[in-house]
């Protein structure tokens, strides 16, 4: 399963969906890739540190010689990079896709991520880090996708992005991915004492909108995770959050079978 986490707004926390969720499908033993799109390279820096700026040949490159600029060979799995996790790898990012961007939009390269991963057939579960904004990659990565994630954080502007989302996801769906489906609405930063936290994800609910459960809470530790570039479920297994994190994997796999 290939899923797509992706939100307009910014802050909203897809890193941190994107690459604990990947943490708990590996530590399952399921062969696990992320693929990092955003040129902000900020789930490359979760799962290596500062060793992600060594890490080549990266995304910009593979994007790169579909251009035809030939800087690295043609295997399919030269640009990935194991991780210091097990069965957790990565296809990082850096600020050169901002670069490239404009480049790929003309000479129309907007299948190639989707042909890569569908020639990289061995792993088990993808996970895709996007802008938070549309663009030449958020629109790869939901053509490449089976289902799209959408992270949301409980705020106005957040909750305008998702109807935005839904519209965007559809159009992708009828011009470029038959397979691309809502996989749903992820809960994060949620404040579970708060007011307006409750009634905004019950208003969601309200409409029929697909708000999967269990709900990712506030925490220090996600922070502290991001400091250490561990994930959750090595940094602090037993933590309340990280068995959130689990438990909404868990309801992925779920809904996939």
């Amino acid at each position: 399963m290939r899923h797509v986490v992706f939100n307009r707004k910014g802050g909203v926390g897809k890193t941190s969906v994107v690459c604990n969720l990947a943490a708990v499908s590996a530590t399952e033993g399921r062969k696990t890739l992320v693929v990092d799109l955003d040129p902000q390279a900020n789930s490359s820096h979760y799962l290596m540190g500062h060793e992600a700026c060594e890490a080549l040949p990266n995304a910009a490159d593979f994007f790169e010689q579909s251009l035809g600029f030939h800087l690295f060979g043609d295997g399919n799995d030269e640009w990935l990079h194991e991780t210091p996790f097990d069965n957790l790898w990565l296809l990082p990012a850096d600020a050169r896709l901002a670069e490239i961007q404009p480049k790929l939009e003309a000479r129309y390269k907007i299948y190639k991520l989707r042909d890569l991963l569908r020639r990289l057939d061995e792993f088990d579960a993808v996970f895709l880090d996007t802008p938070p904004a549309s663009s030449f990659f958020t629109t790869s990565a939901l053509i490449a996708a089976d289902s799209c994630l959408i992270p949301f954080d409980c705020d106005e502007f957040s909750r305008r992005a998702i109807y935005q989302l839904l519209g965007t996801v559809r159009e992708v769906h009828e011009d470029h991915n038959e397979q691309i489906e809502i996989g749903g609405i992820v809960v994060n930063l949620f404040q579970e004492q708060a007011r307006l936290p409750r009634r905004l994800v019950g208003e969601l609910e309200a409409e029929g909108l697909p708000v999967l459960r269990p709900f990712i809470n506030a925490s220090v530790k996600v922070r502290e995770s991001h400091e250490r570039h561990r994930p959750l479920v090595y940094l602090s297994p037993g933590h309340k959050v990280t068995k959130q994190f689990r438990e909404l994997y868990r309801t992925l796999v779920d809904r996939a079978a």
